[in-house]
């Protein structure tokens, strides 16, 4: 029959070795770069003046969803089209 101590000291001795894999330390997380832009996005591109000048207005409007893609694709295509036409000084 085993006393409480020794079930105290084998109930020890196990979480030493299962805690053990948990505690070790893992690998230092890689360092940013520091060449990115603050502006970068999650998927590290720059928006457009464009882009964010239709999102402001797609949220004007209070547009989300399918809506607010459509209106955003328009805007951003007419947007980028009279930037062409105008002329450059």
């Amino acid at each position: 029959m085993m006393t409480i101590s020794s079930r105290a000291a084998l109930a020890a001795l196990v979480s030493l070795f299962l805690a053990g894999p948990a505690l070790a330390q893992s690998a230092a997380p890689a360092a940013k770069s520091d060449t990115a832009a603050p502006a970068d996005t999650k998927m590290g591109k720059q928006r457009s003046p464009e882009s964010m000048e239709c999102s402001k207005e797609a949220d004007a409007k209070g547009l989300k969803g399918k809506e607010r893609k459509k209106f955003r694709r328009e805007c951003i295509k007419d947007a980028k089209k009279s930037a062409a036409d105008k002329p450059k000084s």
